[in-house]
C-alpha cells in the first residue's frame, strides 16, 4: 500500500493541518533512489530509529510490524507530532489517513513514498496513545544538496 494524499477522515475531528512543506511531500515512484526497511514493535521501538537521507532525495519506506500491535509510521515536525499526538489521545478511536503516515496492522508491511525537499531534520513518531510517551519516536537527518563547483582555471 502506497501512502497517498487524502483529505477524508473517518471519525473523530482531525483536520489535518500538517506541515507538509517543512518535511518534504510524497515522493514518485519513478524518483525512488533507495528503500529503507522499517521495523516497529512492541517494545515501543523502531528499527532504525535514526535514519539519513540527502535533500531532494525521494524514499521508500517499507514499514512493518512484526508482532502483536497496531502501529503508526508518522512523519512530522517534534512539534506537530507532539500535537497530533495530544489529540489521539483525547479522540483513541480518530482515523484518518495523512499523506506523510502509516497504519500498519500487526504482521502487515505498507510502504510510503517521500521525497525530502528541505535540509534538515524530519522526525518520525507511532501516535497510538502510549506508544509515544513510552518512546516510540526516531528521527532522519537531511544533508543539504551538493552542488558541482567548477574550480576556476588561471
Amino acid at each position: 500500500m502506497v501512502a497517498l494524499a487524502t483529505n477524508t477522515f473517518a471519525s473523530g475531528n482531525h483536520l489535518g493541518g500538517h506541515d507538509l512543506e517543512t518535511i518534504g511531500k510524497p515522493g514518485v515512484s519513478s524518483k525512488v533512489t533507495r528503500t529503507i526497511q522499517v521495523d516497529m514493535t512492541d517494545a515501543m521501538r523502531f528499527t532504525p530509529t535514526n535514519i539519513s537521507a540527502r535533500q531532494g532525495e525521494t524514499v521508500r519506506f517499507v514499514v512493518k510490524t512484526s508482532r502483536a500491535l497496531t502501529h503508526d509510521f508518522v512523519l512530522g515536525t517534534a512539534k506537530d507530532l507532539k500535537a497530533h499526538y495530544e489529540l489521539m489521545k483525547k479522540n483513541p478511536e480518530m482515523e484518518h489517513e495523512d499523506a506523510n503516515m502509516l497504519t500498519v496492522k500487526p504482521g502487515e508491511t505498507s510502504e510510503m513514498l517521500w521525497q525530502f525537499t528541505k535540509a534538515g531534520s524530519v522526525d518520525f513518531a507511532c501516535l497510538h496513545p502510549g506508544h509515544f510517551d513510552a518512546g516510540m519516536k526516531g528521527s532522519i537527518a537531511i544533508s543539504p544538496k551538493t552542488r558541482n563547483l567548477k574550480l576556476a582555471s588561471k
